[in-house]
């Protein structure tokens, strides 16, 4: 069992950064491919970025590419998401989620369905 807590989100101004932490709970966290997602009022969960369980692959949405990263203290069992040049349509609640098991390839991360634990989320507002 695995729980997970976001933390870090708030109110930015378009350019700014935020970093948002996610803490694991249980003794495996090392086991699992850890993914951000986040989802705006009235559309769909969305992947913005995954890493595996090692911290030596990454994946992201193509719009975040170059603004976001993302990483891993398996030591503090904590996925971070560091995000710059925020924009408005960042603007979603953000989650956490666990994935156990080996992803054979990164792509996979992008969907909801290969993951086991979710956080509860937290609030990311960027404004104009």
């Amino acid at each position: 069992q695995v729980q997970l807590v976001e933390s870090g989100g708030g109110l930015v101004q378009a350019g700014g950064s935020l970093r948002l932490s996610c803490a694991a709970s249980g003794r495996t966290f090392s086991n699992y491919a850890m993914g951000w997602f986040r989802q705006a009022p009235g559309k769909e969960r969305e992947f913005v970025a995954g890493i595996n369980w090692k911290g030596g692959r990454t994946h992201y949405l193509d719009s975040v590419k170059g603004r976001f990263t993302i990483s891993r203290d398996n030591a503090k069992k904590t996925v971070y998401l560091q995000m710059s040049s925020l924009k408005p349509e960042d603007t979603a609640v953000y989650y956490c989620a666990a994935a156990q098991g080996p992803i054979a390839t990164m792509t996979r991360l992008e969907n909801t369905y290969e993951y086991d634990y979710w956080g509860q989320g937290t609030q990311v507002t960027v404004s104009s």
